[in-house]
């Protein structure tokens, strides 16, 4: 298959297409490097089977030959990004997803889109299944990211209601790993930064906030399991793919500690409760437990350490 992987340069997108390579497919990826780095696809640069376009989605693109197959994964994703670049990622959201929409229409090209967990908002639901139709804010910070992937799901089914595209959707909850960037914002870099330098580790409020974590191997498996999943009637639209082991922000901040053996414990600090912020967060996998034979593999002690020896070559203690 020839695959389009918008976003490729990113974190989950680069690690897609490594694994899509390997399986003897043919990649381009398409990226404006706005949060991507070359420096996660720079060791596939001059493959024939890989090719690199830096473009802007959110404006109208083509791309020429035969094309099977979309990932859509073109978006800031932290909330360092999307709260500093919100018309980007409404842009991306919007538009980016129509013009690789009619992309895929054009190409008979199967597309699955990258959506998030965070469509069902601050959830009353616990934990979050598919149905759940969410507590989302449509005008508060988070609402850039929140509602640009509604509206990203929504025209994903519209194309395929209207054109009869095979389309598939997939609601990512937390993953961690190499190539996440340190600046990124979120709790995994945040928290080895500080335990690889010996520092303590800030946690804000009491900790109490629960998160669950899912290594990017275990993502990219459960991706791949529903795009290559064969059509029957409308495509499998949503499916959650995530660790459902929650914890605590607090008993995170003490796994890191330990498996680093940073004896600086942790400090926390008073921080009114941000806007929107989810305060738990849990998968429901089972829809993806009965479709796609799928759930997590890889423990979270495993998946840290792996990407704490990523970060320990990166950071100058």
């Amino acid at each position: 298959m020839r695959i389009l992987i918008t976003g490729g340069a990113g974190f989950i997108g680069s690690h897609l297409a490594d694994r899509v390579l390997s399986e003897g497919h043919t990649v381009v990826v398409v990226d404006n490097l706005i949060t991507g780095s070359l420096d996660n696809i720079r060791h596939l640069m001059g493959r024939p089977d890989f090719t690199f376009i830096q473009q802007d989605i959110s404006e109208p693109y083509t791309l020429e030959g035969e094309l099977q197959a979309i990932l859509h994964f073109a978006s800031p994703a932290s909330p360092i990004d999307y709260l500093k670049l919100p018309i980007e990622t409404l842009r991306v959201g919007a538009m980016g997803t129509y013009h690789t929409l009619e992309i895929a229409r054009q190409k008979g090209a199967r597309l699955l889109l990258a959506s998030t967990s965070e469509v069902y908002g601050d959830p009353l639901v616990h934990p979050q299944p598919e149905g759940y139709y969410g507590n989302v804010s449509s005008t508060g910070p988070r609402s850039c990211y929140d509602e640009a992937k509604r509206y990203a799901e929504a025209m994903v089914m519209a194309f395929q209601r209207t054109h009869g595209i095979d389309t598939r959707i997939v609601r990512i909850f937390n993953t961690f790993g190499e190539r996440m960037r340190l600046e990124d914002g979120r709790v995994v870099p945040n928290f080895v930064a500080q335990a690889i330098r010996q520092e303590p580790l800030t946690v804000y409020g009491d900790g109490e906030q629960t998160r669950s974590f899912c290594y990017v191997s275990d993502l990219v498996e459960g991706v791949l399991r529903l795009l290559m999943l064969p059509r029957s009637g409308e495509s499998p639209n949503p499916t959650n793919i995530g660790n459902p082991n929650e914890m605590t922000i607090l008993q995170f901040a003490h796994v890191v500690n330990a498996i680093t053996d940073n004896p600086a414990g942790i400090v926390f600090k008073n921080q009114d409760r941000i806007q929107d912020d989810p305060q738990t967060r849990r998968p429901d996998i089972s829809r993806a437990r009965q479709l796609l034979n799928w759930e997590p593999q890889v423990s979270l002690h495993e998946g840290l350490e792996r990407t704490i020896r990523y970060f320990e070559k990166r950071i100058k203690v």
